[in-house]
């Protein structure tokens, strides 16, 4: 099972009541421009954060198969026999590397960061291949 890390959930939370508090002083302040920029700021990452506290588990195995979490509560348990591949993507951009997890099951290609896991993507996809054998 990995989840989301708890911290970065308490930061977005935070960054969403801080857009909020933006949102007001302007508001107050009769700044129209940047009460149309706070509030949906606010709400986006008030809602990622929101998600990552209703639902950390993106993505958790067993005996069976993986379970994979889509928005707030969607869950699909896919079999191992329907896996057809777990690879990682890997982009170098500016001298900074990023890594993302792709799970392909032929009608669907889940992706996964490592913000999503709470782990390397390069180490999730590792254990999956070996529960997945």
């Amino acid at each position: 099972m990995w989840k989301v890390r708890r911290e970065l959930a308490v930061f977005k939370i935070l960054g969403a009541v801080v857009c909020a508090g933006l949102a007001v002083y302007w508001w107050l302040e009769s700044d129209l421009r940047g009460v149309i920029l706070a509030v949906p700021a606010a709400v986006l990452v008030g809602g990622m954060g929101l998600r990552d506290l209703i639902a950390p588990v993106r993505l958790a195995a067993d005996e069976s198969g993986i379970t994979v979490v889509h928005g707030f509560a969607g869950r699909r348990h896919v079999p191992w026999e329907a896996i057809q591949d777990v690879k990682v993507d890997v982009r170098r951009h500016w001298g900074l590397r990023s890594e993302m997890l792709e799970i392909d099951t032929g009608d669907y290609l889940h992706i996964f960061s490592p913000h999503e896991l709470g782990a390397s993507p390069t180490e999730v996809a590792a254990a999956l291949r070996r529960r997945g054998t």
